[in-house]
């Protein structure tokens, strides 16, 4: 049987189970072909936690763009040792890089939204492909509470960029339940949070946000355009019939301070 044909059997498996709970059963189902990718975001180290503290079966790794903020190479240095483990990194292609620069410049991405995209594809897209190769199931730390797009999606989905199934397993979490979490588990994080950096990608690309802004809004800043490089924002097949939601607005005091207890380095 395709992986696509079991959609709707693991969908119905893991729907009662715990975000934990779920990872389990699929690296059960697919031994050595569950992976997770973190941009070591607040909901990613929730993950990773879970993975860490449960000694779960499941490859972890990042995308390093070669434009990160200083602040996320160090949680993630920061990560694997607080849960002694590896976080599998994966880079551009360096020949990709070169002609992306010579064709748009260094900064060329704030001309266009070609151009963007197109710096986004050799920094992200190309790499996570290659991460993903020859897996079954790719879990993610997203949230329905995000963006409009991802509220539209189910907590199993099928990528059909990269032909595998896709778990988001906080997909119904909110943005205070995670902040929990972090608080109770003392889960080391990014300091640009308290900075008002809630979704944190690459440094030109990624600003503070203001209260009671979109908590996409600091992403790509200088576009009106869906807020997505190309990882989550392609062809998706989801189990259901999807409904045209509204965006939800659920951080609206994100200034208000979120302090956990001191980080565990």
């Amino acid at each position: 049987m395709s992986l696509k044909k079991n959609l709707q059997s693991l969908s119905n498996k893991v729907s009662l189970l715990s975000p934990w709970e779920g990872i389990a059963l699929l690296s059960d189902l697919f031994p050595k072909k569950v992976v997770f990718s973190t941009s070591l975001g607040q909901e990613d180290q929730v993950i990773t936690h879970m993975i860490a503290e449960k000694n779960l079966p499941v490859e972890i790794f990042t995308l390093d763009t070669g434009r990160l903020f200083p602040e996320t190479l160090d949680l993630l240095a920061r990560t694997e040792n607080r849960y002694k483990t590896k976080i599998k990194v994966y880079y551009p292609e360096r020949e990709s890089v070169e002609n992306l620069v010579d064709t748009i410049g260094i900064n060329g991405f704030y001309e266009s939204i070609e151009n963007r995209k197109s710096c986004c594809h050799v920094r992200k897209v190309e790499p996570l492909k290659r991460a993903l190769s020859s897996k079954s199931v790719w879990i993610t730390g997203l949230r329905a509470e995000q963006s409009s797009n991802r509220g539209a999606m189910n907590k199993i989905d099928w990528d059909e960029d990269n032909q595998i199934i896709k778990y988001n397993p906080l997909l119904d979490w909110t943005y205070e339940q995670m902040i929990d979490y972090i608080k109770e588990n003392n889960i080391p994080y990014n300091p640009l949070h308290d900075k008002n950096f809630i979704s944190i990608g690459c440094a030109p690309c990624t600003r503070a946000i203001l209260p009671g802004e979109d908590p996409r809004a600091g992403r790509w800043w200088w576009e009106e355009s869906k807020k997505e490089c190309g990882l989550h924002g392609g062809k998706s097949e989801s189990l259901d019939t999807r409904l045209k939601i509204q965006d939800t607005r659920a951080i609206n005091n994100i200034s208000s301070g979120f302090q956990p207890k001191d980080q565990v380095i």
